[in-house]
């Protein structure tokens, strides 16, 4: 009789274990995914957002969203991946201006990028360029060595946009302005597209902004791009030189944007969403769309990523510090 009840109970807990493993996944496992996007819809990031999210779903199977929150920089969206459960279901697209810059230039951030992200991949550098107004500058053919003579004759009229105060772009307008001898004078915006339009209609002389933004209103002939930051020239603007071509150093970190998980997101979801996201940056598709918006699909692992987040940070410290900028 006990042998039988031994037996009876061997293969209940078979069952119970067979039942265990046949479990369907958790909500956690099997629910949507989140991907914050710190700046309105319509930008640069979001555009890379929407492009990845449609990539996720195919390759995790799971419904994937974007969420804008934008603000600050970014900054909005990183306090609320801060406050986020570290189980998958929220990432957050970030560029290298909110994980790098940001803990440069604000004294209390709210946010520690390395002690509050997890990395999970980059997805894309995107060079910037220098643009000027074709109907502001009254010289046809002119780069940027004569937009800086031109400033020189014309005092007041060197106004150079910017996407946001104490970002990348607005440092580097002190470098070109040193570098030159120019009299140029850095005009925070909130994004790129209103610089554009503010050259398109001659309110600014000069301008700093994505590929993307600024190579529609080049192709129409009422702005003309003439500076790129980076190391190299870019395929679709292959007549225009880099900074460093022209004598103007300190300004070759590209900006990037990478994919961020709460601290304490285990290794393998990390691991697991990294993959996805490199078999989706590494596709012909990929390449194609974000190609069009003069940006670069680049894929990394996370340890990678950790070390291209540093590697800026020092750059642009060096920057920060040549500008005599104090933290807020």
């Amino acid at each position: 009789m006990r042998s039988r009840q031994l037996v009876l109970g061997f293969f209940q807990s078979l069952l119970l274990i067979g039942s265990a493993c046949a479990a369907p996944p958790s909500a956690v496992e099997e629910g949507p995914i989140k991907i914050l996007v710190g700046y309105a819809a319509g930008g640069s990031t979001d555009a890379i957002a929407r492009v990845l999210a449609e990539g996720m779903q195919r390759e995790l199977g799971r419904s994937v969203i974007v969420e804008n929150r934008a603000g600050a920089g970014g900054q909005v969206a990183a306090l609320a991946l801060k406050a986020a459960a570290a189980d998958g279901t929220t990432l957050y697209l970030a560029n290298s201006n909110t994980v790098s810059m940001i803990p440069l230039t604000m004294r209390k951030p709210g946010f520690d990028p390395v002690k509050d992200f997890a990395p999970v991949g980059l997805v894309a550098v995107n060079p910037d360029v220098f643009a000027i107004s074709t109907a502001a500058v009254d010289l046809p053919s002119a780069g940027l060595r004569e937009y800086g003579q031109w400033t020189k004759s014309h005092p007041g009229q060197g106004n150079v946009g910017v996407p946001a105060q104490a970002s990348a772009p607005d440092f580097a307008v002190g470098l070109v302005a040193r570098a030159l001898g120019a009299n140029l004078q850095s005009v925070p915006y909130r994004g790129d597209s209103p610089i554009a339009l503010d050259l398109v209609g001659g309110q600014l002389s000069g301008g700093i902004g994505s590929v993307g933004t600024m190579l529609q209103h080049a192709k129409s002939g009422k702005i003309r791009i003439v500076a790129v930051n980076g190391t190299k020239r870019l395929p679709l603007l292959p007549d225009v030189p880099t900074y460093a071509e022209l004598g103007i150093e300190g300004y070759e970190e590209v900006i990037f944007t990478a994919m961020f998980a709460p601290a304490g997101t285990s290794r393998e979801l990390v691991q697991r969403y990294n993959a996805a996201i490199a078999r989706i940056v590494d596709s012909a598709s990929f390449g194609e769309k974000l190609g069009k918006l003069g940006i670069v699909p680049s894929a990394s692992t996370p340890a990678e990523l950790a070390q291209r987040m540093a590697a800026t940070t020092r750059s642009w410290s060096v920057m920060v510090r040549n500008a005599g900028y104090v933290p807020q």
